[in-house]
């Protein structure tokens, strides 16, 4: 599932060449993409120009100006307006699309794809298609003012990057946690952006067992956990991006991440610091990676951990695909 790297790298992507064009059409193939009628998605997306494009967590978010109108014949007789019919909104809007497991935005889709999702046309002729296999992600189409409700609707904590994402909160926000370290991590209403992928990375870097009950992290350890998420989450975002699975950038390219996981996946390989096997065990029904010696059992474990001590998952022949649940 594409994570904080993974949308930031898409974003910088787009950044680089959407801006300025203008949005001509939202074409929708497949309505379960959106709660939205094709009417609305047009009346708030369609023939705007992209002003910016924003990240909020694992949230995409393109920024359109004001709707535009055909230039004035040269009778000097009213302008068209290319806009449908029951138009209600003449303010900048925000396009908002989450790529949940398989969602990709990508200029020149693969040779074979289904059908995509949507497709955003622009102009300059652009057009840019969302795959997405599975089918989970979504699009929404907002006014900016509604924007601060969309995310507290969905309960999202803080960015990581940003100035609220510091070690006392962090610190409060473990204080009196019984779930396990992992599940605190991946909930998007603690920190916004992280998942699997590097929250088991970030939980090897702190040297914290994954099924340590949140709670039990004292300040020098929360000091330590808040360096390894930022630490963790930058190394992603370098490599731009974890190719594990289905993961492309809207060029088609892939991430390089993947090629220095300390423990993700590596289950029955040797720790890459002093040589034993990663283990693998579900927490929250996400498969979680850990090095057992690195990681040691130490402090309040939570409720029932206890009873899966030295629990060990075989290799897999294929890899799994962590579904990650909502993200509110």
């Amino acid at each position: 599932m594409p994570e904080l790297p993974e949308v930031e790298t898409v974003r910088r992507r787009l950044l680089t060449c959407l801006p300025g064009l203008l949005l001509r059409d939202v074409v929708v193939n497949d309505w379960t993409v959106s709660a939205q009628t094709e009417l609305e998605l047009n009346a708030y997306l369609a023939q705007r120009r992209v002003t910016g494009v924003r990240r909020r967590g694992k949230y995409l978010l393109l920024d359109l100006g004001q709707p535009q109108e055909r230039a004035a014949p040269a009778s000097d007789g009213p302008a068209g307006d290319p806009r449908p019919a029951g138009f209600a909104h003449d303010g900048p809007s925000v396009a908002v699309v989450h790529l949940r497991m398989t969602g990709q935005l990508v200029f020149r889709p693969e040779p074979g794809e289904r059908p995509a999702r949507f497709v955003w046309e622009f102009e300059p002729a652009a057009t840019l298609y969302f795959q997405d296999v599975r089918r989970f992600g979504r699009l929404w189409a907002l006014a900016p003012e509604d924007e601060t409700a969309f995310f507290e609707a969905r309960g999202m904590g803080p960015e990581p990057f940003g100035p609220d994402f510091t070690p006392a909160y962090l610190r409060g926000a473990l204080t009196g946690r019984r779930a396990p370290l992992k599940s605190f991590l991946v909930d998007q209403r603690r920190i916004a952006g992280v998942g699997n992928i590097y929250a088991d990375e970030a939980l090897f870097r702190a040297r914290l067992h994954p099924l340590r009950a949140a709670g039990s992290v004292g300040p020098r350890e929360a000091l330590r956990l808040h360096a390894a998420i930022l630490e963790t989450l930058q190394a992603g975002i370098d490599h731009e991006g974890s190719s594990i699975e289905s993961f492309i950038d809207p060029a088609g390219q892939r991430g390089s991440f993947q090629e220095i996981l300390n423990v993700y996946q590596r289950t029955g390989e040797p720790c890459r610091v002093c040589g034993t096997q990663v283990e693998r065990v579900v927490v929250g029904g996400r498969g979680t990676h850990y090095c057992p010696r690195c990681q040691p059992r130490r402090g309040g474990m939570a409720p029932g951990s206890r009873r899966r001590r030295g629990a060990v998952t075989p290799p897999r022949t294929a890899k799994p695909a962590d579904w990650e649940g909502p993200d509110w």
